[in-house]
């Protein structure tokens, strides 16, 4: 059974959509079967991972407004694992069409009902709003993820997203929680990158996560030439914290995976051992 993960923040240019594609990248290669949902109109998962939304025939839209097949819109994409409900400027109207439509804030987790066993996570990248589409989004979430870009303004209006959550958990999704804040775009040369990760951590406590993203020029460059950053630079600081974040929110910890690969390595040298051994005992016969 899938679990269903929103990442929403009404406050836009905060790494949400860089986050679902890099979080879907590194889920799918983790071994995972992964749907991210592209509900966002910029279209900016769907372009990331380098599809062309200009050429898209199916997209969500058809998925909410024309009830199509979720099978129908479902494309593939350059990662393993990954599949893509895309996205375009098309989703545009969307909100003003589902307006007058019957169950409007449960046409999404409708449509996901049939897909739910043939993934372990759906990831649906919101808008940078919190109108009926992030509303769809959350009613078919089981958890909400809250990019936060470390900067002066941001906490502005996050008093209002968390609102809009105890609305829909009052009204539409009693089991919605907040999976957990994610804090992005940090630059530690200036003080106020620690300053508001402090601030932050005040506001959401444990929610909060270890890793935290820094700014990163080819993380910035990656979505021009419609990759992921694992295979745009898969040895960029970038990578490798979006990998962390990854493996923490899998429960997965640094020590762990230090350990696993300690173990490897070992197994590693025994191997070389023996074989130098053989070798040696060759050449002495």
């Amino acid at each position: 059974m899938a679990k269903v993960i929103a990442l929403c923040n009404q406050k836009g240019g905060v790494g949400k959509t860089t986050t679902a594609i890099n979080l879907a990248t590194y889920l799918a290669l983790s071994g995972k079967k992964i749907l991210l949902i592209d509900i966002d109109p910029q279209g900016n998962a769907t372009s990331g991972l380098g599809i062309n939304k200009h050429d898209i025939k199916h997209s969500v839209y058809h998925l909410l407004i024309d009830d199509a097949d979720p099978r129908s819109i479902m494309i593939g994409t350059q990662v393993p694992n990954l599949s893509l409900f895309p996205s375009n400027l098309n989703l545009t109207g969307a909100e003003v069409e589902l307006v007058s439509a019957i169950g409007r804030e449960h046409k999404l987790k409708k449509a996901l009902a049939g897909l739910l066993n043939d993934f372990d996570f759906i990831l649906i990248d919101c808008p940078p709003s919190l109108g009926l589409l992030t509303i769809n989004a959350l009613s078919a979430a089981n958890s909400i993820l809250i990019p936060i870009q470390c900067e002066y303004y941001a906490l502005e209006g996050l008093s209002q997203l968390v609102n809009t959550i105890n609305l829909v958990k009052e009204n539409i999704n009693p089991s919605l929680v907040v999976e957990g804040v994610l804090l992005t775009m940090a630059d530690y040369r200036t003080k106020l990158t620690n300053e508001v990760i402090n601030e932050v951590k005040k506001f959401f406590n444990e929610k909060v996560y270890t890793t935290v993203i820094p700014r990163n020029i080819r993380l910035a460059e990656a979505p021009g030439f419609g990759k992921p950053i694992a295979m745009y630079d898969k040895n960029s600081i970038a990578a490798q914290k979006y990998e962390d974040f990854t493996n923490e929110l899998l429960g997965i910890k640094k020590a762990e995976k230090t350990e696993q690969n300690i173990v490897e390595q070992n197994q590693h040298n025994d191997n070389n051992a023996n074989e130098l051994e053989s070798i040696g005992e060759g050449e002495i016969k």
